[in-house]
């Protein structure tokens, strides 16, 4: 039986990327995504055709709650195995702290973080009835390094990371592991949604000096899923160039 992938916010950039590199690797996928998409429906069916393997969709926004659980619970219900869950779903904000609305740090919190835990609340629950499991969170640099400008998007990754850690030690027990990976600066359309002096600075932090690559993210991901990384977690995992 191929191996089950659920994977979050993944119609684009790194979550898109890992998405195909999970096919090729034979994993049947079930992708959260926000709504129908009709370009991503045809990624996803050239990936089924081309490494038989199984692609679905759930439809929710991360930003309501009542849709999560709606859209979650007929995986309960159907007690569904899942193998990896990767909560990849986030949005970015940047602004320093006086100019940082409340409504934005909410907004923030509620994809990047929120949104993350209810799922993985879910999704645990069959994973310790299964005895088994490996979940990846999305973590980010901005979350450790404390970089100025980002109180929104940088304390809800600081969280996610926390998060990571505290609940590693909670379901280890039942044979789940639990570790994100933190990310430097990467060639998305967030990255090209920054300020070119911010752009620029967080390059030249780099060791490497050139932004990452989606696959090289997603690569991580593929080894954090996979029996070889069997004896890893409660880690954060940089994949940042050098910083």
């Amino acid at each position: 039986m191929a191996r089950q992938l659920l994977i979050t916010g993944c119609n684009r950039g790194i979550g898109r990327v890992a998405v195909g590199l999970f096919a090729e690797e034979g994993y049947d996928i079930i992708c959260c995504i926000r709504g129908e998409n009709p370009e991503f429906s045809k990624y996803a069916a050239e990936l089924m055709r081309a490494n038989h393997v199984k692609i679905e969709m759930i439809y929710c926004d991360m930003m309501d709650e009542n849709a999560i659980m709606s859209a979650f619970k007929p995986l309960l219900e159907e007690r569904r195995h899942i193998d990896v869950l990767i909560n990849n779903a986030g949005i970015a904000a940047g602004s320093l702290l006086q100019m940082t609305p409340m409504s934005q740090l909410k907004e923030v919190f509620q994809v990047n973080f929120f949104s993350a835990v209810l799922v993985t609340q879910i999704v645990s629950r069959l994973m310790m009835r299964q005895r088994s499991g490996s979940i990846i969170n999305m973590g980010s640099v901005a979350g450790l390094d404390n970089f100025s400008g980002y109180t929104s998007y940088g304390s809800s990754k600081a969280a996610v990371m926390s998060f990571t850690k505290i609940i590693a030690r909670e379901l280890a027990p039942y044979g789940i592991r639990v570790n994100a990976i933190a990310p430097g600066l990467t060639d998305t359309n967030m990255a090209k949604q920054m300020e070119a002096k911010a752009y620029d600075e967080m390059v030249s932090r780099t060791d490497m000096k050139r932004l990452g690559k989606p696959e090289e993210i997603a690569n991580a991901m593929l080894f954090l899923a996979s029996d070889r990384a069997s004896f890893i977690t409660g880690r954060i995992i940089r994949v940042d160039g050098g910083m």
